[in-house]
């Protein structure tokens, strides 16, 4: 064999080692962040506490706002590297290393092995595209199982695209049939409704998603009654009609979201985001990208609850969009437009410059405190965080790549890829191995140390004025024995049978402040520590009469 050929044939080697390396390292180096990565965690542990795992939990009650397969997957992790912030993350660092050989084969099946490692590149370099596959929210592997959906159905695979439908709808709800039913759609529309597919195609697709969406609210109302599949249906209408959890947004959130966080990809694809002509033919993988990606950002944007990993979706068509476009110019069937470069530079100097920004604002955070019209966030400043003082040349550092890239464009096409896409990508290794340790100091780190020093006690441990899951995770709570401890106001006010810490943010304290039955432990980066001791005398005299 041709060493040539041999390198070619190590391609997928080259993938999963890259994928390794930049996604496995430093998963555990830092707590889980409030909500979504504690919230799931959570789920996965209470599945492992109480040995349920038909139904999802959180505080050891039903919890209807996700389906299980994603905390089976955290079950699997936990079981194999015990319950930790290492196993809660691993699922999508190996659903990134998939994703990674999925774009190389289906872009070689489409185009070659070029394109395919193209595609891949173009996905692990770009910025909330790489981050994603280094937490413990559900997004990646849900958007993973309807990308391959689409796939199947342009291939005319409608059975196979049926069952990631419903693995989807198995993993986040019915929305994971949803994207690509509209998805088909839309591509039926852009060919000015001729046909896309025969009827009995669509029903083989429809029937098998549907049975498997089906299935799971079977499993939902056998396991935790009907009632709780109707407060599911419920919570989608919430997050379709209102803004729930104050997660309200203007209209084109997502499209500022996108264009900054999928940075390049964002950039890069632009030029192929316009809706194609309709053909004669059968509409190519490019057109059915493109209505995927519009799919998603209308859905979304006319969603009244905006979520940053809502539009996460869109950095699958975003990384294959990208990626056509640049192999095209490779070859030299396209010229690279100046109007990109200059995005490339706007763009890549407004995100160098947040990025060198956080951890001057850390470094000088008594100095810009009068400036800052925020108790809490002011209060969080104070925290005790270590700075070496090069932290802000991440984004000096990064924003001299851009330049370099710019300098080679025209000059070293293959080179000037490499260095934009491997540059992103260690931006985002280092940064969130130094960096965002740092962020986590100053918001979260000083409560989570409070709850693990409580963890195991026989004690009850409760946030006041604001939601939170780290109490739950962090404070290992345990089933509870006593029904009156999930009331905060028996808690706060009734015959407690053990002693009871709270939490409360500096800037929601005032009115809690005159209760008499609280002790003050103490004030420390915007959290005020509290305590309530059991009154045994009351308990004692309510237990004689």
């Amino acid at each position: 064999m041709k060493p040539t050929n041999l390198l070619k044939n190590l391609d997928p080697l080259w993938l999963v080692l890259l994928g390794a390396f930049f996604f496995l390292p430093n998963l555990g180096s830092i707590h889980l962040f409030d909500w979504d990565e504690i919230n799931f965690a959570e789920s996965a542990r209470e599945m492992i506490l109480t040995g349920n795992y038909a139904q999802v939990q959180i505080d050891f009650q039903p919890f209807w706002e996700k389906p299980p397969l994603f905390f089976w997957l955290q079950v699997l992790a936990m079981k194999a590297f015990g319950i930790n912030e290492f196993a809660a993350r691993l699922p999508n660092a190996i659903a990134g290393i998939v994703t990674l050989l999925t774009f190389f084969f289906v872009g070689k099946r489409l185009y070659d092995r070029q394109f395919g490692f193209l595609w891949a590149l173009a996905y692990l370099g770009s910025v909330t595209p790489h981050l994603y596959f280094k937490s413990g929210i559900i997004d990646p592997i849900f958007n993973y199982f309807m990308f391959l959906s689409i796939v199947f159905l342009t291939r005319k695979q409608f059975l196979l695209a049926g069952l990631l439908a419903g693995l989807a709808v198995w993993t986040k709800g019915p929305v994971g049939a949803g994207i690509p039913l509209l998805t088909l759609g839309a591509v039926w529309a852009i060919n000015r409704f001729k046909p896309v597919l025969r009827l009995k195609d669509l029903f083989v697709f429809g029937l098998t998603a549907a049975a498997l969406g089906a299935g799971w609210v079977g499993f939902v109302a056998s396991t935790s009654g009907f009632g709780v599949v109707q407060d599911f249906f419920a919570y989608l209408l919430r997050l379709l009609a209102t803004s729930e959890a104050g997660h309200g947004q203007p209209f084109y959130y997502h499209f500022v979201v996108v264009l900054i966080g999928a940075f390049p990809i964002s950039i890069i694809a632009i030029r192929f985001l316009k809706i194609p002509a309709a053909t004669a033919s059968q509409p190519d993988f490019k057109a059915w990208m493109v209505a995927l990606f519009w799919v998603v950002m209308v859905v979304f944007s006319v969603v009244k609850t905006k979520i940053v990993h809502y539009s996460s979706m869109t950095y699958f068509p975003l990384s294959f969009l990208a990626a056509y476009h640049l192999y095209l110019w490779q070859k030299g069937e396209i010229v690279w437009k100046k109007s990109f470069t200059v995005l490339l530079i706007l763009i890549g100097f407004l995100l160098s410059f947040l990025l060198a920004a956080v951890p001057l604002v850390g470094m000088y955070a008594r100095r810009l405190a009068p400036y800052i019209n925020d108790k809490f966030a002011v209060a969080n400043l104070k925290a005790p965080v270590p700075w070496s003082g090069y932290e802000w040349l991440f984004g000096v550092v990064y924003f001299g790549a851009i330049c370099l890239v710019v300098f080679l464009l025209n000059r070293r096409k293959a080179l000037a890829i490499r260095v934009l896409f491997f540059a992103t990508a260690a931006l985002m290794f280092g940064y969130s191995a130094v960096v965002v340790p740092k962020i986590e100091g100053y918001s979260q780190r000083t409560v989570i140390d409070f709850y693990e020093s409580k963890a195991y006690q026989n004690v009850y441990v409760q946030p006041l004025g604001f939601k939170s899951y780290a109490h739950l995770y962090y404070g290992r709570k345990q089933p509870p024995t006593n029904p009156k401890s999930y009331d905060e106001n028996w808690l706060l006010n009734g015959e407690v049978d053990r002693s009871v810490f709270f939490v409360a943010r500096i800037d929601r304290y005032q009115q809690y402040k005159s209760n008499p039955n609280l002790e003050f432990i103490k004030e420390e980066n915007g959290f005020v520590f509290l305590r309530r001791k059991p009154d045994y005398k009351r308990i004692n005299e309510s237990l004689l009469r």
